[in-house]
This record gives structure tokens, C-alpha cells and sequence, in this order.
């Protein structure tokens, strides 16, 4: 006589029945959702850029004005000395005449070096300005006349090789610009009449300790402004005038008249005033002084 099955194994068999189609039913929504939606391709890993040095600016400028300097003066007397110059900026076992055919006297009063043109294969060229002043030429009378000095450009090669510069090989002879560009219209700035006199006498005076070494009882306390050295001697003051403004430091334009080499010269400078008080008066004090109209 068949017997019913305890209730402990008939839920064991459905519970193993739900496993099986639970595994089932997950596998197959799975699968179906990888069908429909296809797996993400992984991000390509980016690989980093490798940037190039930038070009050693400061160096290629020191070169090419060491160059530049042995380069254009040169004496018929003094050629191993020349050579050997040119030898420290060059590469080993270049040829230092460099062009010269070893006649005539230059000398270089000053050079000035200028923009750095980079380009392939580490190279470059570097502007040189070079005030030279050829040797005095023969008068009519028999007499040394004295040259003119003049400035020319010189556009020299250079190489980065082997951590250092070197020239690359013989520069070329360039034009200066007779004058340069049209200058901007700046703003006119408004005077202040009014403190332009009441400060006048503050400001002569501090421009002729400037030319004497007594700055520092005619500037605000705490000004640091050194003085003017020996064989500048305070001529007046031309013109001054105050900017309008409505804090304690005010600013202001100063046109000096100096002696100096023999000469009269009018120079400007931006002059800034500061209040100071004291117990029984307050005036107005240099507190910075800047050359130029800027």
C-alpha cells in the first residue's frame, strides 16, 4: 500500500526543481542581453606624447654673441689671435678664418644679441646686432681720419650637439631698419593741477639730492632710492606734473635737465609721492622713482 511522501521531501525536491530553473532562466536572460547589448571594448590605454625640449635660447644667445664679437673684428696683425676665439665657439677641427682673407683692422665696440630661430635637427639662428668701427682711413692730408661707428646684423647658424651650442658655420651680413614702427596713441593722463604746484618744490628737491648723495632726508621713510653716481651734476627741473587721483600715494611725470660729458640732457621719469604726516604738519614725500615715461 503506497505511502504519501513526508512534506520535508516534497519541498526539497520542488526547492531543487526552483534551483535548477532559476539557472535556467538566469543563463538564458544571460545570454539574450549579450545578444542584444554587446559587451564594451576595453579603452584604448593612451600612450604618453613625448614633448620636445625647447631649444636652449640662453645658451645659442652667449654663443652667438661670443662669435660675433671675434667674428667681425679682426686685425691683420693679431690673426692666431682672432682664430683661437673663433676656435672656442666652433666645433673641433673647423676652419676659423671663417671668410676673412686676413687683410684690414675692425674693432667691435659692443654686441647685442636677439631672437633665436629655431629649426630642424636641433639648429638654429640667432640675430646679432654689432656696433663695429672700422680703422681709421687715410685723409687727404695725410692724416688718420676716425671712422664712423655703425651697427649691422649678423644671423649666425647654430647647433645643439653633445649638451652644448656650437656655430654651425659661416653667418651672414643683414640690414637694420632705418626706424622703427609707428608707435600705439596712448591715453593722455589728466593733471592735477592743484598738487602739480603744491609738490613742485618737493620734487626739485629731491632731484637735486639725487645728483648730491643726500636722497635719504628728502624721501618718505623707509624709500630706498640709491643716488646717482660722480660726474652727474642736477641742472633743474624742466617741468612736473601731478596725475589726478584721490589716494595717499599719487604719481607723477618729471622732466630733469642733467650735466654730464659736457653736455645738457633732458630725461623723464615717473615719480611716486606718498603723504607723510608728523606731529604738526603733514607733506608729501618721494617714495619710488622710475626712469622712462612709463
Amino acid at each position: 500500500m503506497p505511502q504519501d511522501e513526508r512534506s520535508g521531501a516534497v519541498f526539497a525536491r520542488r526547492l531543487g526543481r526552483g534551483l535548477v530553473w532559476g539557472v535556467f532562466i538566469l543563463a538564458a536572460v544571460t545570454g539574450v542581453r549579450a545578444w542584444v547589448i554587446p559587451a564594451k571594448a576595453p579603452a584604448p590605454q593612451s600612450t604618453p606624447t613625448q614633448t620636445s625640449a625647447a631649444y636652449p635660447d640662453a645658451e645659442a644667445q652667449a654663443v652667438a654673441a661670443r662669435f660675433a664679437r671675434s667674428y667681425l673684428g679682426w686685425d691683420e696683425s693679431k690673426q692666431s689671435e682672432r682664430a683661437a676665439l673663433l676656435a672656442s665657439v666652433l666645433p673641433a677641427g673647423a676652419e676659423t678664418a671663417m671668410g676673412w682673407d686676413g687683410h684690414g683692422r675692425q674693432d667691435v665696440l659692443t654686441v647685442q644679441p636677439g631672437t633665436v630661430t629655431p629649426d630642424r635637427e636641433h639648429q638654429a639662428r640667432v640675430r646679432v646686432d654689432v656696433l663695429i668701427q672700422p680703422a681709421a682711413a687715410q685723409s687727404g692730408d695725410g692724416k688718420p681720419a676716425p671712422a664712423a661707428a655703425r651697427w649691422v646684423g649678423l644671423e649666425v647658424p647654430v647647433v645643439e650637439t653633445s649638451g652644448r651650442v656650437v656655430v654651425a658655420g659661416r653667418p651672414g651680413l643683414v640690414g637694420i631698419p632705418a626706424a622703427g614702427p609707428k608707435a600705439p596713441d596712448l591715453p593722455a593722463r589728466e593733471v592735477d593741477t592743484e598738487l602739480s604746484t603744491l609738490t613742485n618744490p618737493a620734487v626739485a628737491k629731491f632731484f637735486e639730492a639725487l645728483a648730491g648723495r643726500d636722497v635719504e632726508s628728502v624721501t618718505a621713510p623707509g624709500a630706498q632710492v640709491p643716488p646717482l653716481p660722480d660726474g652727474i651734476a642736477y641742472k633743474g627741473l624742466t617741468s612736473w606734473s601731478a596725475d589726478k587721483g584721490s589716494d595717499g600715494d599719487r604719481f607723477g611725470t618729471a622732466v630733469v635737465a642733467w650735466t654730464l660729458g659736457g653736455a645738457t640732457v633732458e630725461q623723464v621719469y615717473r615719480v611716486e609721492l606718498t603723504r607723510v604726516s608728523s606731529a604738526d604738519a603733514q607733506r608729501w614725500q618721494v617714495a619710488e622713482v622710475r626712469g622712462g615715461s612709463l
